[in-house]
């Protein structure tokens, strides 16, 4: 059973929504970056989204847009995420990582040295927002044979003909837009996310997990009533951002430790 089948199989016998923090590699700083991530795993994140940097990110805000910039100027691409993962692999880390990033990135590697390395070493999927499902069968012959899940995107305007197709396609977990637009923190969640998601749940039986605009323990609590996972990425890099350097690993811990409780689905009686 892959990481993450086995991650939601044990949160649902725990009553509990999945924390999906989302960083990208090589942010704040190279050096500091794999303390981060682990202090973001230990404290509680039940899956990882690593994030590839990439110059021209469509779907992220402009928090995610800088925050990727920074990690360019300090030198990350695609392989030294993978170098990355294999390290965070090699000291224990048995949380699963997915990378998030883009199809161009991705394609000048060649998708057989990735799947290869990837897999080698400890990824467990990829989120790609420019890959829309039905062109996504090249890649998925590429990746399945190396248990590699890749997750694809619904937003409230898919269509029911477009959501078919990323129902029978998307593994691991389907990633559900809260909002149309770009990555962002938002003081309210779309009154028509329960509708939306109600809708989706009604074509597939795999996890639901919901991103855009997620920030604080309320968002958590309220998306985790009716969707399996909670994705938080701005507003992590945002404490970050505001935190002084000597105490960022103190506020991340604090920060994601606090989003983690608020998953605890009530208990209906």
């Amino acid at each position: 059973m892959s990481r993450i089948k086995n991650t939601f199989e044990k949160l649902k016998k725990r009553n509990e929504g999945a924390l999906i923090p989302y960083i990208p590699v090589g942010y704040p700083t190279m050096e500091s970056s794999e303390t981060v991530i682990k202090t973001i795993c230990h404290a509680g994140a039940d899956i990882l989204e690593l994030g590839v940097p990439c110059a021209d990110p469509l779907a992220d805000g402009p928090t995610i847009q800088e925050a990727s910039a920074q990690a360019l100027e300090n030198g990350i691409n695609l392989n030294e995420c993978i170098k990355m993962v294999c390290k965070l692999r090699s000291n224990g880390l048995e949380t699963p990582i997915v990378l998030m990033g883009y199809c161009n990135s991705f394609l000048a590697y060649g998708l057989d040295q990735l799947a290869a390395d990837a897999s080698k070493a400890g990824v467990d999927g990829f989120i790609i927002p420019d890959l829309p499902s039905i062109m996504a069968d090249p890649w998925l012959n590429v990746f399945r044979p190396y248990d590699l899940d890749l997750i694809f995107f619904l937003a409230p305007t898919t269509s029911n003909d477009r959501m078919a197709s990323v129902v029978k396609k998307s593994s691991g977990f389907l990633y559900c837009i809260s909002v149309n637009g770009v990555t962002g923190e938002r003081e309210n969640m779309s009154k028509e996310l329960p509708v939306f998601l109600k809708h989706v749940r009604a074509s597939t039986d795999s996890p639901l997990c919901v991103g855009f605009g997620i920030s604080s323990t309320n968002h958590v609590t309220e998306v985790c009533e009716y969707a399996d996972g909670a994705i938080v990425g701005s507003a992590l890099i945002n404490v970050m951002k505001h935190a002084a350097p000597n105490e960022i690993e103190t506020v991340v811990r604090s920060y994601i430790a606090s989003l983690k409780e608020a998953t605890q689905k009530k208990l209906i009686t």
